[in-house]
C-alpha cells in the first residue's frame, strides 16, 4: 500500500496537526504502507521559515523513513485575512506543482483540513497519481472560522462552503478527528463514507514514570507550589483571558502559580491583560518542542484546558488532552460536549468548569487544592483510560485494516 500525505504543518514545526500526522504516518510506515509527505518549508509557529530552509524553493530529506517533499510557501507580515489567503494559496500552488513532478503513483492521498483550500490541490494531485482521495478534517472550517467571526464577509463564506462540499464529494472517504466532526459531515453529507480517525497519544514517550520533575527547579518552582498549566496554541479559539482572571484570584495564595506556554496571535492581549492585572503569578514560556513537553508536564500539577463558549466547540477535542492524561495529570476542563462526556463523565480525569466563567475555574481548582489526594486519583484514571481507548498504535493499527478492507 502506498499513501501520500499532503499537509502544510510537519515537523520540525511543532503543533497539534503536526505531531498528529507524524505519529500516524510513522505507525503505518511500521505495518509496511509506504509513506511518502508533501508539506511546506517550515515555518510554524513563529511563520519565520527555519533557517536551514530559508531560500529554497524545494527540499528533499527522510524523516525516520519517511520521504518528505517540501515545496515554497509565502510567509506574510501581516496578519489580515488576505495576507492568510496568500499563504495558504501559495503552497496550494507549490505543492501541486512539486507532487506533480516529484511524487510517484500511490493508493491513497490523504489531505490535512484545514486549510480547506489544499484541497484544491489534493484533488488534481490525486486524480494525476490514481489514488483515491481521503479528506482530514481536523476542525470544521470555513464553520469555526465564521462562528468566531474571523470570516464575515458573506460572499466569501458561501464560496467556501461550496468548495467544502465539492471537495468532500471528490473523496473517497472523509476522516473526522472528533465524533462531532464525524457527525457534522455525516449529516450533511449521508451518501458519503465517513470515518473517525481519533487523535491520541503515544503511552511511552508520554509516561510519568520515564521523566523526572527537574524542570520544576530548573524554572525557580518550589516543591510546595501547585502548578497549573497550559501549553497550546495562544488563539482565538482558547479564550485564553479565563486562566488570567482566574489568577488574580489566587494572588494571596503564593503556592499557586500558573504557566501559560506556546505562541500564538493573541499572546500579546493577554500578556497585557496579566500586567494589567497585576497577575504575578502567571509565568509566559515560549513554545518548545516535543521533546521537552513530557519533562514540563510531569513537573506540573494539572493542566486547564479551555475553549470559547460556542456550541462549535461542543464536538472539539483539544489534542493537549491526551498527552496531559498519558502524564497522568488532572485535567481543568472548560470545554462542552464531546470532551467533557469522554474525559470528565466516563474517565473521571479531571473537573469541568463553564467555558469563559473564571469564577467556575476558580472553584475547581480550589477543589483540588482543597482535596489533594484529587490530583493522583483523577490523574491515574486519566492514564487508564487514555491507554484503553486513544492509543496511537491501535488507532494507526484500526485506520489500517479499514483501508485495506474497505477502500481496495
Amino acid at each position: 500500500m502506498k499513501l501520500i500525505i499532503l499537509t502544510q504543518y510537519f515537523p520540525p514545526e511543532i503543533g497539534a496537526p503536526q505531531n498528529r500526522l507524524f505519529e500516524l504516518a510513522v505507525r503505518l510506515k511500521n505495518a509496511g504502507v509506504e509513506i511518502t509527505v508533501l508539506t511546506a518549508m517550515p515555518n510554524y509557529p513563529q511563520m519565520q521559515i527555519h533557517d536551514s530552509y530559508k531560500g529554497k524553493r524545494y527540499a528533499y530529506e527522510e524523516i525516520d523513513g519517511i520521504k518528505v517533499h517540501r515545496s515554497r510557501i509565502y510567509i506574510p507580515r501581516s496578519k489580515s485575512i488576505f495576507a492568510r489567503l496568500l499563504n495558504y494559496f501559495s503552497f496550494v500552488n507549490s505543492s501541486y506543482w512539486t507532487g506533480r513532478r516529484k511524487l510517484e503513483n500511490a493508493d491513497f492521498l490523504l489531505v490535512e483540513s484545514p486549510p480547506l483550500f489544499l484541497g484544491m490541490s489534493a484533488t488534481r494531485l490525486a486524480k494525476r497519481k490514481n489514488a483515491k482521495l481521503i479528506f482530514n478534517v481536523s476542525d470544521l472550517w470555513p464553520e469555526s472560522a465564521e462562528k468566531l467571526g474571523l470570516v464575515t464577509n458573506k460572499l466569501f463564506l458561501k464560496m467556501a462552503y461550496r468548495l467544502e462540499a465539492s471537495l468532500y464529494n471528490k473523496s473517497a472517504l472523509i476522516t473526522g478527528q472528533t465524533q462531532g466532526i464525524v457527525k457534522s459531515i455525516s449529516d450533511r453529507f449521508p451518501k458519503n463514507k465517513v470515518y473517525w480517525l481519533k487523535n491520541g497519544t503515544d503511552l511511552t514517550f508520554f509516561d510519568a514514570q520515564q521523566h523526572s520533575r527537574n524542570w520544576r527547579s530548573d524554572n525557580g518552582f518550589e516543591e510546595t507550589d501547585r502548578l497549573f498549566l497550559y501549553a497550546g496554541i495562544i488563539g482565538h479559539a482558547q479564550g485564553l483571558e479565563v486562566i488570567i482572571e482566574a489568577a488574580s484570584r489566587f494572588l494571596q495564595n503564593n503556592n499557586v502559580k500558573f504557566i501559560i506556554l506556546g505562541s500564538g496571535p493573541e499572546k500579546e492581549k493577554l500578556l497585557a491583560l496579566s500586567k494589567e492585572l497585576t497577575t504575578t503569578n502567571v509565568i509566559f514560556y515560549d513554545a518548545v518542542s516535543k521533546q521537552e513537553m513530557p519533562a514540563i508536564i510531569s513537573a506540573c500539577n494539572a493542566t486547564i484546558i479551555p475553549l470559547k463558549k460556542l456550541d462549535l466547540f461542543k464536538g472539539a477535542i483539544p489534542s493537549k488532552i491526551f498527552e496531559s492524561l498519558a502524564m497522568e495529570k488532572p485535567l481543568l476542563l472548560g470545554v462542552e460536549g464531546e470532551a467533557k462526556e469522554l474525559f470528565i463523565d466516563q474517565a473521571n480525569a479531571g473537573l469541568f468548569f463553564e467555558p469563559g466563567s473564571a469564577e467556575k475555574l476558580t472553584d475547581a481548582i480550589n477543589i483540588l487544592l482543597n482535596q489533594p489526594d484529587l490530583f493522583d486519583q483523577l490523574g491515574t484514571n486519566g492514564r487508564n483510560f487514555v491507554s484503553i481507548h486513544f492509543n496511537r498504535d491501535t488507532i494507526a493499527s484500526e485506520f489500517f485494516k479499514f483501508l485495506s478492507e474497505n477502500l481496495k
